[in-house]
């Protein structure tokens, strides 16, 4: 079997958006620039725009490099019919173990920050990132309440607050910079909590 490898232009568009993450998480979206970037990569602002036609075309670039690495809550396995408890284990163990990632932590508060100022990064990150695990989810929680394993609601409802659970806590200390860094146990203990406080709001409703 043939292994595809990058060519020469997909090595320097990966050491661009490389420099380019550091660049935002350190500078934020407004301080850095494209001359900076260019700088630092060894090149020409025309060589970075060959690459990269604006600002925000690298920083779409950035968000999907770390969406690939970290986002592994969109590629969970969903069997329909399974277990709940042990499906919804899986997603939640998923989405807290990316959140807690540092370069997740670092974009969730440079999203946050700049919001005010450039809302359409905003809107980019919910559109590649969570807003795709939440639409994947409600999908799901949607044939578990037709086959009667959750009660009926709203499916994205749903998958926005078991979302929200699963970001209760740990997540939203290390966000701040509170506290260590969690350990295992602490972390489990964390997302049985959240699939308690779940598997109760929407547990069938008894005749």
């Amino acid at each position: 079997m043939k292994i595809s490898r990058p060519n020469k232009r997909e090595i320097r568009q990966a050491a661009i958006v490389d420099i380019a993450r550091d660049a935002f998480f350190r500078f934020g979206f407004a301080g850095t620039t494209m001359s900076w970037i260019a700088a630092q990569a060894g090149g020409s602002k025309s060589t970075l725009w060959a690459h990269f036609s604006n600002k925000q075309a690298l920083f779409t670039a950035v968000l999907d490099d770390l969406i690939a690495r970290y986002a592994a809550a969109v590629m969970v396995p969903l069997p329909v019919g399974g277990a709940i408890r042990a499906t919804l284990h899986h997603m939640a163990s998923a989405i807290v173990q990316a959140s807690l990632e540092p370069h997740i932590i670092a974009l969730y508060r440079l999203v946050v920050g700049e919001a005010d100022r450039f809302p359409e990064l905003g809107q980019l990150f919910h559109e590649r990132g969570p807003g795709r695990g939440q639409a994947r989810l409600a999908a799901w929680l949607e044939q578990a309440m037709a086959a009667g394993q959750l009660r009926r609601a709203d499916p994205m409802v749903a998958a926005q607050h078991f979302g929200a659970l699963c970001q209760a806590g740990i997540f939203q200390r290390r966000l701040y910079g509170v506290g260590p860094v969690p350990g295992a146990a602490e972390i489990e203990t964390e997302i049985q909590a959240a699939l308690n406080s779940f598997i109760a709001a929407y547990a069938p409703l008894s005749d």
